[in-house]
């Protein structure tokens, strides 16, 4: 059975499953691998226009698997270095994917599973979900899926939630920034193809810069320097093909060429 389970289908919206319900979706250093070459494979493909992260099972990711991290508190500092930097790495191909991600929560994400969450750009969780930042509890620490986790949460609540371990509900997760819809469990489907449909009217290429920027925003000082790159980064877009196709279609009361014909 593959614990990585890939489609896409004809409107460009690849669903990436993790399919290990047994083990409640915990992954270990062969799942990190099969999922960061899951992503940088779409991320690569034209034809994809959306990444959905789903999991099998009733547990969306137990985080680290156990198995996995007791035999790797017996190697050496440089392979726990190295098996660490796989899945910083994972963390940030998630994060930084040039295409629209949304994250499908429909039971417990704990440790790793939370950074996943954070990382991706959307996330709706089921009324059932349930998160925590479990690894104090274990003598480890956030550290790899933290600067996700900081950001989607805020600092002020990563003071709290990294250090008690406490299990919080959908609604907590809401509030802090970590989930942006809470639905019932039978509407989680429906509610992602709701916002697959909004972002499918967008442009790929308009969309992927987007993203970009909001990076951009969030690691630069209001400023000169950042006005200076903002005016750049809209100017250079008016003059792409999407933007002259964009401009037309409106202009002509018509669809551009990127929308998927219903």
């Amino acid at each position: 059975m593959s614990e990585i389970l890939e489609a896409i289908d004809e409107r460009g919206v690849a669903t990436i499953t993790l399919n290990r319900p047994e083990r409640h979706n915990a992954f270990d250093d062969a799942v990190i691998a099969a999922l960061t070459g899951a992503l940088r494979r779409l991320a690569a493909d034209a034809a994809v226009r959306i990444v959905v992260l789903a999991s099998s099972g009733r547990s969306f990711s137990a985080g680290a698997d156990l198995e996995w991290m007791r035999r790797m508190a017996t190697y050496s500092h440089e392979a726990n270095l190295a098996d660490a930097n796989a899945l910083a790495a994972l963390m940030q191909t998630l994060d930084s994917l040039p295409k629209p991600t949304m994250a499908l929560v429909q039971g417990a994400a704990f440790g790793g599973g939370v950074g996943l969450v954070a990382s991706c750009d959307i996330v709706l969780a089921s009324e059932r979900a349930v998160f925590c930042l479990s690894e104090v509890k274990l003598g480890l620490t956030p550290a790899t899926i933290s600067p996700y986790v900081v950001r989607a949460m805020s600092a002020r609540h990563a003071r709290r939630y990294f250090q008690t371990a406490e299990i919080f509900g959908p609604a907590e997760a809401h509030a802090m920034g970590l989930v942006h819809e809470v639905v019932p469990a039978e509407a989680l489907a429906e509610t992602a193809e709701r916002i697959i449909d909004a972002l499918l009217q967008g442009a790929p290429g308009a969309q992927a810069e987007a993203k970009a920027l909001v990076t951009l925003c969030e690691e630069t000082p209001i400023g000169g320097a950042l006005m200076a790159e903002t005016a750049r980064r809209i100017a250079t877009q008016r003059t792409t093909a999407e933007g002259r196709e964009g401009v037309g279609a409106f202009l002509a009361k018509r669809k551009p060429n990127w929308q998927v014909k219903s």
